[in-house]
């Protein structure tokens, strides 16, 4: 059987400001990276993203000693509460960065677009929510758009493409269960957020030291290669990192999995377009500029969609005709 699911039953407000809250954050965060990995040149995406994770682990702890963010103490049954989404964090972070590095700006934010698909995907397996036929359409024109202008890319790198399908994956995955732990109000985002981080900054700092990324970092710190600039835009994108991951977990809270990954396409519009223009390694060729606008076309009706959608409160979910018969009528 299928019922009428409300969007949220947080207000409206709420909902605006925190999607705009994100959608902000994301688009930073994107330019940051690339002009400290790219422009600049720092060695190591990997570092990157520990330093994003210490100062998320550190800004969260300073703000609990002035009661500005409540982190529940620690107890046993914290892992069984975070886990899995430490994992799906790590791996989304890690994906992300090596992307941005990987691939222009512009083909970076086109192949995100497949997070929403893998999204919806997931929200129906794991929520139970059903797509209605308009979202599906908008859904296939993002990736029609995604699949032609990855084809005819002129700087096509596998590496890369492989980076963002993984980080795909992981973002819907991510998003998915992370709205699943936040309905069930055990850690709270402060709590969810900080132990997400606090279990996996050791095997990620192991890994780092495994795979020579802290030895070929700290080789160039000590060349000199560290201007003042250079540090400043690490330290930046480290602070960017806890605005990100903080905006991600408030979207999600008011909103949903879904309408948090809609936001993707809004802010894309203004990426993919700065990107031809300002990134610098964008390769012009007419199949993939016609590919890019397809998928941003999809993008505009996906978000009209769904956000029509949304105050309509036309989403489902799947509920089975034995738990309606178990519910009292009044």
């Amino acid at each position: 059987m299928v019922s009428s699911l409300p969007s949220t039953d947080h207000p409206l407000t709420l909902r605006l400001l925190s999607a705009l809250f994100y959608g902000l954050a994301s688009v930073i965060i994107v330019f940051v990276n690339k002009i400290l990995l790219t422009n600049l040149g720092f060695p190591s995406f990997f570092v990157v993203g520990l330093g994003q994770m210490a100062s998320t682990i550190l800004i969260l702890r300073v703000l609990s000693f002035f009661r500005k963010a409540t982190i529940p103490s620690y107890d046993n049954s914290i892992i069984r509460k975070v886990f899995p989404l430490p994992l799906f964090y790590i791996v989304n972070l890690i994906t992300g960065l090596g992307g941005t590095q990987a691939i222009n700006l512009p083909m970076f934010t086109v192949l995100r677009r497949f997070s929403i698909a893998m999204t919806m995907g997931l929200e129906y397996v794991i929520l139970g929510v059903i797509a209605s036929y308009a979202v599906r359409l908008s859904v296939f024109l993002m990736i029609a758009g995604s699949v032609v202008a990855a084809i005819y890319d002129l700087s096509f790198d596998l590496v890369g493409y492989s980076y963002i399908v993984a980080n795909d994956a992981a973002t819907a995955a991510n998003g998915v269960y992370m709205k699943k732990k936040l309905d069930a109000k055990e850690l709270g985002k402060d709590g969810l957020l900080y132990y997400n981080c606090l279990f996996m900054f050791p095997p990620a700092l192991l890994f780092a030291l495994y795979t020579g990324d802290i030895e070929k970092t700290m080789a160039f710190v000590s060349s000199g290669s560290m201007t003042p600039s250079l540090w400043l835009c690490f330290a930046l994108s480290c602070v960017c990192g806890f605005i990100l991951n903080y905006s991600l977990m408030l979207c999600t809270h008011y909103n949903s999995a879904l309408t948090t990954t809609c936001i993707g396409p809004i802010k894309n519009l203004f990426v993919t377009y700065a990107g031809m223009f300002t990134s610098g390694d964008f390769v012009f060729g007419w199949a993939n500029f016609l590919g890019i606008n397809i998928s941003v076309l999809g993008s505009i009706l996906y978000t009209y969609v769904t956000f029509r959608k949304s105050s309509s409160k036309n989403r489902s979910i799947v509920v089975s005709a034995k738990n309606v018969e178990k519910r009292p009528l009044v």
